[in-house]
């Protein structure tokens, strides 16, 4: 019995040794073979992002980096675990931190860790020494699976400034397409110019014997270096707008505001190029290199509120109600009572604190802001259309003028992620209240049993009755309220900055760019980017001609008098708009618009800071530390009186009543 069993056993492994050999041997031999060669990517040097001056924006620096082969970790008996432990002592980290960083992303995996392809080498250190790196290197038998290199890593000569704009480099996701290079621009000018910038891998096809160890080079293809991007950004008005943003927002909050976020735009207005562009909060863009932990992703303020960040424009809105009146048929020279209120559907809308100002052209009322000249307005324009009854085509002029001077829709920036702010009208409302009122009708029953506040709640039911009931009407208080920049209304800051780029340079609606050209790496001229014309504003050059002149008068003798206070107006002629608008829940938004040379526009500059309080306050002296930096204008010590608020400054802040549905 045992005989037949040890003939069994031995036909059954001749039989085995038989298909291995002879059926499958080539396979095997084929697959040693290849396990012998290894291809190793040769990472392009990515293009420098440069200001109009040739001042590196975004630069590349040569440094010793660390990387693993994932899968030749995983292979190994312990999964890689001695590996890392030596690698982590070698390079005097916690193993975790190794560990971590060498590990693939996944739903259940928290950063750091890797979101590429495990097919690709994982930088696990970028920041080594050349010794530490060498030391590595030579001792490749300790280490089988990591590799040391000299390879390019991103700087950011001017820190945190312009971060939102410049962007970031990330591993390529799964979603990427493969063969693709070791780094993708995933936000700003990095993903918008990915392509150009990146350039193309190249390949270096080595042997290894069974330890690893490179024994020779089979074949290798030069990697080809990306283009560089020429911008329009100026490094010196970039620096000069984040630290008045920054200043404006320390000031808001010394004074009690919570001053959460903001932006500062400069374009130059004729050409629609973008010189500088700030955002706050914001980040150092160096924290992406070497990997970044879970928290301090989550912390990242990553949001731009220059582009995305939208806001109602309260005052400095009047210039596109303006046009609209002087289309409509209103004489811009023409006076008219500003009455400290103006009854609009059978409820009072006031100026700030019931001020009447008597009467006046408009060139006073945009000096002053007066709001009840433009409540009759707007009360007029909504009857002629119908009021409640609105004939089968309403003209909605103002709606109509604000989309001629671009808002409501995208600028086209050539950067990602831009938002449309909101132009609303009667379609608006109508297909909104459709939308939610399944949910509204049903809070009108229900009521709100979640909100603790009884006087709330009982509001918010009621509120939630009428809105069912009527929702989708537009009022006329819904017409004064978008007269004034408030209401519905919202715009993103540079938004803002293209509608008074428009009046400044005679109606072209522009749409803005920032990048001037992409340059190869001999220098020549790969492609030359020039913001386009996309629009025009229906307006007489008069009438613009007109807004313009009034806007002279707002840092002189307006509401941004206090703020301009000592200005060197004879050298350099700013006209503006403040902007104080209201946010339910939210203290009030800070805005200034402006542009200069008065007489001649070359820039506009517009701030915005969230929750900062009055325009003439906080984004007013911002925007005027600015203009001193573009044009190197001395500060005079005393103009510091805008913290006090002066007569003329209350005109900017519209104390309204929006009931639900607006006034009737």
């Amino acid at each position: 019995m045992l005989y037949v069993v040890v003939t069994a056993l031995m036909v059954t492994l001749l039989g085995r040794l038989w298909f291995l050999q002879v059926t499958t041997g080539p396979d095997y031999a084929r697959a040693a073979t290849e396990s012998r060669v290894r291809t190793v990517a040769l990472p392009p040097v990515r293009g420098e992002i440069l200001d109009v001056h040739g001042e590196p924006l975004v630069a590349n620096q040569t440094k010793p980096q660390v990387s693993v082969d994932y899968m030749a970790l995983i292979h190994q008996p312990d999964g890689g675990r001695a590996v890392l432990t030596r690698l982590a002592q070698a390079l005097g980290r916690p193993y975790q931190e190794i560990a971590d960083r060498a590990r693939l992303c996944a739903r259940d995996v928290p950063r750091p860790c890797w979101p590429g392809s495990p097919y690709q080498p994982i930088v696990v250190a970028d920041d080594v020494s050349a010794r530490t790196a060498l030391s590595i290197a030579e001792r490749q038998e300790e280490f089988p699976g990591v590799s040391t290199a000299l390879r390019p890593v991103r700087t950011y000569p001017l820190g945190t400034a312009g971060a939102h704009l410049l962007g970031y480099l990330q591993p390529p996701s799964p979603d990427d397409p493969p063969g693709g290079p070791e780094l993708v621009g995933r936000d700003g000018l990095e993903a918008e110019y990915d392509r150009e910038l990146a350039g193309r891998s190249g390949v270096r096809e080595v042997a290894v014997d069974s330890t690893g160890t490179v024994t020779g080079l089979l074949r290798e293809q030069a990697a080809e270096p990306g283009d560089s991007l020429v911008t329009s950004i100026d490094a010196r008005i970039q620096r000069v707008a984040e630290k008045a943003l920054a200043g404006a927002v320390a000031s808001a909050r010394r004074r009690g505001e919570p001053a959460d976020a903001g932006a500062a735009v400069v374009l130059e207005a004729r050409t629609g190029r973008v010189a500088a562009l700030a955002d706050y909060p914001t980040y150092d863009p160096g924290v992406w290199t070497g990997g970044i932990s879970q928290r301090d992703y989550e912390s990242l303020p990553l949001v731009s509120s220059a582009v995305l960040g939208q806001w109602a424009p309260g005052s400095t809105w009047k210039v596109t109600s303006t046009a609209a009146a002087a289309k409509a048929g209103y004489k811009l020279g023409a006076t008219y009572d500003c009455p400290g209120s103006y009854k609009v559907g059978g409820r009072a809308f006031h100026n700030f604190d019931g001020i009447a100002l008597g009467r006046m052209n408009m060139r006073r009322a945009l000096v002053v802001s007066c709001d009840t000249i433009f409540y009759r307005f707007a009360d007029r324009m909504w009857r002629r259309d119908g009021g409640l009854k609105p004939v089968r085509h309403p003209k909605d002029p103002m709606q109509a003028m604000a989309r001629q001077f671009g808002f409501g829709v995208r600028t086209g920036i050539d950067l990602p992620n831009e938002a449309a702010g909101r132009v609303p009208d009667r379609a608006w409302k109508k297909a909104t209240w459709e939308r939610g009122r399944t949910d509204t009708c049903r809070r009108a029953k229900t009521g709100y049993p979640d909100v603790p506040d009884r006087k709330r709640a009982a509001y918010l039911k009621r509120l939630a009755a009428e809105n069912c009931r009527d929702g989708g009407v537009w009022w006329a208080g819904d017409a004064a309220n978008f007269a004034i920049g408030q209401g519905d209304v919202l715009v993103t800051p540079l938004q803002l900055a293209r509608g008074y780029a428009a009046l400044a340079n005679g109606g072209r609606v522009i749409s803005p760019r920032v990048a001037k050209a992409v340059v190869r790496p001999d220098g020549s001229v790969a492609r030359t980017i020039t913001p386009p014309v996309v629009g025009h504003v229906d307006v007489s050059a008069k009438t613009l001609r007109y807004i313009r002149d009034s806007l002279a008068g707002v840092p002189r003798t307006g509401t941004a008098a206090a703020a301009f206070k000592g200005f060197p107006f004879k050298r350099l002629s700013v006209a503006g708009k403040t902007g104080t608008a209201e946010a339910y829940g939210r203290q009030d938004t800070s805005w200034f618009a402006s542009f200069a040379p008065a007489g001649h526009p070359k820039y506009v500059v517009v701030v915005v800071v969230s929750q900062g309080g009055m325009g003439a306050s906080t984004a007013a002296p911002a925007a005027r530390k600015i203009w001193e930096g573009i044009y190197h204008l001395s500060p005079k010590k005393k103009h510091a009186a805008h913290t006090k608020h002066t007569k003329h400054r209350k005109h900017t802040k519209h104390t309204k009543h929006k009931p639900a549905g607006g006034a009737r």
